[in-house]
């Protein structure tokens, strides 16, 4: 076996053709059955185990740069430094992660796991190696979905002034988590279809080599024109109009041909993209044919590629999938937003029988929400559905397009909270701070699948900015009797008793009642409330808690800094009302990958660590 014989960075160099060629088929092995086990990227790591060898075989590690956009497709990369024996533990509390990270290997130069980035990430490695007169080379691996963001334009712009080497690598597999949208995926398109002119090309400088003497004056002479005939036969010549050599497209499947182009690329002065042609989950039929279902998958069975899972109950995205169906055909005015993602926000749905009102705009979370501005200030009623993570990215858009103007965008934020395996570049831990702090935004959270429903059609009858958060995973189904109007800015109360009050904010609702549990069956009295709210939070109801309880706690799951928490705990301060309030929330830190309860139990917001940090507080009243 000659996966074995990779023990650390370059091993792959010491390799026989033939036995490099091997090393491929029992990679992919590797990884399917490692996978079926512990759940992960399996298609596009599929999809790029040649592309990851040939740079291995042109590069020297760690010396020379990889940097991979999203990094979700680096598994093989880590098998080629060393790191085989961490996929036992892959995207596991204290395992190996399933993206770059730089503290993991020194091979891993720049973290990732947000989309778009890696042309930006290199292109400064690339400027730090002129200032300081180093000699290595530095390859930025981005795939075709990625280059819908406009941070990779902003990038490519930037790296067409270069002088020096550098490598970009375009896997193109014709597809993103979704199917990729928009001019750029056109444009690539026909740019698939160069491979006729490169075969002419290189039949045309064949034939004249074989029939004159002259012939290697002739061939000078057509790459001299060569420019003129790309224009001619590949429509745009995009990346060569903007200064950047293109080399390809290339079959991402064969070594030999990789390996070849990488080493022509890295002898051009200044940047040079290689285009090269992969297909997701190649080498696994299941993958092939359903590579979204393979893009994160839970564990399956390798003979059927079916998962291996307990039957759940419907989550979260679920039911925003119906609510929304249901909403556009109440109001022919709902028209739905999301960045390269219908089928994990649940939109899917909703695309398929309002088409002309569903709106995918590739891996563009800036332009979705200043999009959903202009249609809002046309008249419509927008929701924007994007990852909690995501939404980070278009911040200056919420505030500046959205909020300034107060128009009625919903913004459907899925995965609010500790999302789990994917770590810290994909917790939504961070929505509620950074939302706060903005004029005219509102902010709620459901207790359960049913509220969620309600707080959905109340904010599309909302005139102004609002969001909705609520967590991956399972649908909370308890409370169903509690189903009270939503009113702005009011919380519902769900058990009223006196001495401690539990004012929960969305997900924590749960496990409030749960902490209420334990309390009650040790001797305390507890109210709890569901706050509903957290801009603008109940303060009527807090100055009504603070004169029939000692203590007032407030959960969420969301970062303690700008939080919930500290706005009720600033206002019960600036209010002087005669109270102590412990705020539960997450610290003030990133959250690495694993399971997402026992991550609760790390940060410290279980049930158990929540009722001894409340019983501790009560005591020392």
């Amino acid at each position: 076996m000659f996966l074995e014989r990779i023990q650390k960075p370059n091993d792959i160099k010491e390799l026989e053709k033939e036995e490099i060629k091997e090393l491929s088929g029992e990679i992919r092995k590797f990884l399917i059955e490692k996978i079926s086990t512990s759940g992960g990227h399996l298609a596009s790591n599929l999809g790029v185990v040649e592309l990851t060898m040939a740079l291995h075989l042109v590069l020297d590690l760690p010396k020379d740069k990889i940097v991979w956009d999203v990094g979700h497709q680096a598994y093989t990369h880590k098998i080629l430094t060393g790191r085989r024996e961490g996929f036992d533990v892959l995207r596991k509390y204290g395992g190996m992660s399933g993206f770059p990270k730089r503290k993991e290997s020194d091979c891993d130069c720049f973290d990732t796991g947000h989309s778009s980035t890696s042309i930006s990430a290199a292109l400064g490695y690339v400027e730090a190696r002129e200032i300081k007169k180093e000699d290595y080379h530095v390859a930025a691996v981005i795939g075709d979905g990625a280059l819908t963001g406009g941070m990779a334009y902003e990038a490519l712009n930037n790296a067409s002034r270069l002088k020096s080497n550098f490598l970009i690598i375009l896997n193109d597999n014709n597809m993103s988590i979704s199917e990729n949208v928009g001019g750029m995926n056109s444009y690539l398109g026909n740019l698939r279809t160069a491979e006729a002119y490169n075969g002419f090309k290189e039949s045309v400088a064949n034939t004249l080599s074989k029939k004159s003497a002259r012939g290697d004056r002739v061939i000078k002479n057509l790459n001299k024109i060569k420019s003129g005939i790309k224009q001619l036969v590949v429509p745009g010549m995009f990346f060569e109009d903007m200064g950047i050599k293109y080399l390809g497209p290339v079959d991402g499947h064969n070594l030999e041909k990789l390996v070849k182009v990488f080493k022509e690329a890295k002898k051009v002065k200044g940047p040079v993209l290689v285009h090269v042609l992969t297909h997701k989950g190649h080498g696994y039929e299941p993958a092939e044919r359903h590579p979204s279902r393979f893009h994160g998958t839970e564990p399956f069975d390798i003979d059927t590629g079916l998962p291996i899972a307990r039957k759940k109950k419907p989550g979260y995205t679920h039911v925003f999938s119906t609510v929304m169906v249901k909403l556009g055909a109440r109001n022919e005015k709902v028209v739905a937003i999301t960045a390269a993602m219908p089928d994990g926000t649940g939109l899917k749905r909703f695309r398929n029988t309002y088409p002309e009102r569903f709106f995918d705009v590739g891996i563009a979370e800036e332009h979705a929400v200043t999009f959903a501005a202009g249609l809002a200030a046309a008249g419509m009623k927008p929701i924007v559905a994007l990852y909690s993570s995501f939404l980070q990215r278009a911040y200056d858009q919420v505030i500046h397009d959205v909020c300034i103007q107060n128009l009625p965008v919903v913004f459907a934020i899925d995965r609010a909270g500790l999302v789990g395996s994917d770590g810290e570049t994909h917790q939504g831990i961070f929505d509620i701070s950074f939302l706060m702090g903005i004029p005219n935004m509102h902010i709620m959270a459901p207790k359960n699948k049913w509220e969620l429903s309600d707080m959905m059609k109340f904010a599309v009858e909302f005139d102004g900015p609002i969001a909705i958060r609520y967590p991956r995973g399972e649908a909370y189904d308890g409370f169903e009797e509690y189903r009270t109007p939503i009113r702005l800015g009011k919380s519902e109360v769900l058990y009223d008793e006196d001495e401690i009050a539990l004012v929960a904010f969305g997900s924590m609702v749960k496990t409030a009642k749960l902490v209420r549990d334990r309390l009650k069956a040790i001797g305390y009295n507890c109210t709890l409330v569901n706050a509903r709210f957290a801009k603008p939070f109940d303060e009527e109801k807090i100055v009504e808690l603070s004169k029939e309880h000692k203590l007032i706690v407030t959960m969420e799951e969301g970062i303690r800094h700008g939080g919930f928490g500290e706005q009720v705990a600033v206002f019960a301060s600036e209010k002087q009302l005669d109270v102590k309030v412990e705020i539960v929330a997450l610290p003030d830190d990133y959250v690495e990958h694993g399971n997402v309860d026992l991550l609760k139990k790390e940060v410290g917001i279980d049930t158990e660590a929540i009722t001894g940090r409340i019983v501790s507080a009560f005591i020392g009243l």
